[in-house]
């Protein structure tokens, strides 16, 4: 199974790249015309700086960020972004999408965000619920059921 085998940042560009085609070859309705499109882009830089802060927390508690290996995980961030989502990363992730689409303008990249939040959630996140799960037990479970998974 695919199940925590494919880098998260890996989905998330194939998604842009589709989006990207969509915009270009099939573009539905033109949404946001340029200048206000660029909006997007700042989208893009705000969501990029709440990953590094996330990644940043991780770093602090002297704990592993890497997606593929959460079983070598050796504590649980509950602070910053944390405490509104147990996924702020991926969030970010799906939020840096978001803003591509803005960037992009058209209607037909947004038709994959569903399959992005579907991807990680299935893929990424739900395979590492079970381990932390495992490995924590009701520290783990106190955490998932004050803070949401995604937002």
């Amino acid at each position: 199974m695919l199940q925590l085998k494919i880098p998260p940042p890996v989905y998330a560009i194939s998604i842009a790249i589709i989006m990207w085609l969509l915009s270009k070859y099939i573009p539905i309705v033109e949404l946001i015309q340029s200048p206000w499109n660029k909006i997007g882009l700042g989208i893009i830089i705000i969501a990029a700086c709440f990953d590094v802060w996330s990644l940043f927390l991780f770093l602090k508690k002297h704990t592993t960020p890497n997606p593929m290996k959460p079983e070598n995980t050796t504590g649980i961030v509950t602070k910053g972004l944390y405490q509104y989502s147990r996924n702020p990363m991926y969030l970010g992730l799906l939020i840096i999408l978001f803003g591509f689409g803005i960037w992009l303008g058209s209607l037909s990249p947004f038709l994959m965000l569903p399959m992005f939040y579907w991807l990680i959630t299935e893929m990424q996140i739900k395979p590492e619920e079970r381990m932390l799960e495992q490995k924590f037990g009701k520290e783990y479970l106190d955490f998932k059921n004050r803070v949401r998974r995604w937002l």
